[in-house]
């Protein structure tokens, strides 16, 4: 009777993200207001995802970590954004995440302090914004990032390159089938040019069945249980199991009634007692080799079926908005003046071009739960007055600079 194949050793990591949002911003407030974000929405929704997800599963994970005496392992990528809301919105989060780490079965991840799609604009600004974050991360939680999570998954082997000359060993990525047979997402692999720095290719399916289709009636696959997750597992080939979502699908996205801590719970206790194994990203990279080249010349995401950038910069408006607030870059950065930086920084973020996002159907469902505005068209006309008012501060700090040199 032959032996049965090893379990492979599912690697699970979380994206913890809240953006700014921007306030109703009209044209009438150009030049008048230079303050461009609804504090009060912002630290509403904060505080609702802080009691319905962050707190209890934050929780949750450490006494499943401590439980399993560090056998269960998690990794986390913290934006920028998300650690100052909770440093200024609700400490007590802060301090949860921290507990959290303190386990020891916990990594944290590298990020674009801004959830920027800098990646696909600027590398100078793209570099800027990843040392901000991991000065950041080693300040909070007393750690040095040494895998790199970019926004949206948003990836390419210039990207790789760049990460790579940053010092990181591993990036992740989503597995795309048009880029590499999709059977391959569960093998390290490596883009074309690059020497130390490995991939590790989000399994969307694996994924998605605990991000999405978890409480999706009209999935075949419902009511997913552990028993037959951990069974599926157990009929997959290859050297891990890269599980990516957002953390706020347990219990934000997902509320406790479909018994979202009920399945990770059963789950981590089977697949443990059955000899299975838990790793990190930093522990894949270091315990296997590249399986083959990722050879990506074009950015993919990972985002709806197109998985590319589109659904940040698919149509006009996003396209119009980006390269505005991106093209302002070196006028922005002469100011020298740290808060105006700041706020220019924080309009990058990725979010605020996801809500102009006009598709229709399930996507655009999507974009519109997400979103503050009542239209794409809004967003867009909100954003842009937003920045017209940026861009008159930095005219007359540059210009008053000028009058002294």
């Amino acid at each position: 009777m032959m032996a049965a194949s090893p379990l492979l050793a599912p690697c699970i990591c979380f994206q913890v993200h809240q953006p700014y949002r921007l306030t109703s911003y009209d044209f009438f407030q150009i030049g008048q207001r230079s303050y461009y974000e609804d504090d009060e929405l912002n630290r509403r929704v904060f505080s609702k995802v802080a009691e319905k997800c962050y707190l209890p599963a934050a929780q949750f994970f450490r006494k499943l970590i401590e439980r399993s005496e560090g056998r269960f392992r998690i990794a986390l990528s913290f934006t920028g954004l998300v650690l100052e809301q909770m440093a200024d919105y609700r400490p007590d989060v802060l301090d949860s995440f921290c507990d959290l780490i303190a386990t020891g079965g916990v990594e944290v991840l590298g990020e674009t302090y801004y959830h920027s799609l800098a990646s696909l604009y600027s590398f100078a600004e793209f570099q800027r914004q990843i040392n901000l974050h991991g000065a950041k991360v080693r300040e909070v939680f007393g750690v040095e990032p040494r895998v790199f999570r970019n926004t949206e998954f948003i990836y390419s082997n210039r990207i790789a390159t760049e990460v790579e000359s940053l010092g990181f060993r591993g990036i992740l990525a989503e597995g795309v089938p048009w880029v590499h047979p999709h059977s391959e997402a569960n093998y390290l692999v490596k883009a074309p040019g690059t020497k130390a720095v490995k991939i590790l290719l989000r399994n969307s399916f694996l994924s998605d069945d605990l991000a999405f289709r978890f409480t999706d009636k009209a999935w075949k696959g419902y009511p997913l249980n552990a028993a037959d997750y951990c069974e599926r597992l157990a009929g997959m080939h290859g050297q891990l199991l890269n599980i990516f979502m957002d953390f706020e699908t347990i219990g934000e996205h997902q509320w406790r009634d479909p018994g979202t801590f009920r399945f990770w719970e059963e789950f981590v206790s089977m697949y443990l007692e059955r000899g299975g194994e838990f790793v990190s990203p930093s522990m894949a990279v270091a315990r296997f080799e590249v399986e083959s080249d990722y050879d990506c010349s074009q950015p993919t995401s990972w985002a709806e079926s197109e998985r590319d950038p589109s659904a940040w910069i698919g149509n006009a408006m996003q396209k119009e908005a980006a390269l505005k607030i991106h093209g302002i870059e070196q006028a922005v950065m002469e100011t020298g003046d740290p808060r105006l930086i700041h706020s220019w920084s924080k309009l990058q973020c990725s979010d605020h071009f996801h809500y102009m996002n006009s598709r229709v159907g399930s996507d655009g469902l999507a974009h519109r739960y997400l979103s503050p505005f009542e239209t794409p068209y809004d967003a867009y006309i909100y954003f842009m007055n937003a920045l017209a008012d940026l861009q008159i501060r930095v005219d007359r700090i540059n210009i008053a600079r000028s009058f002294l040199v």
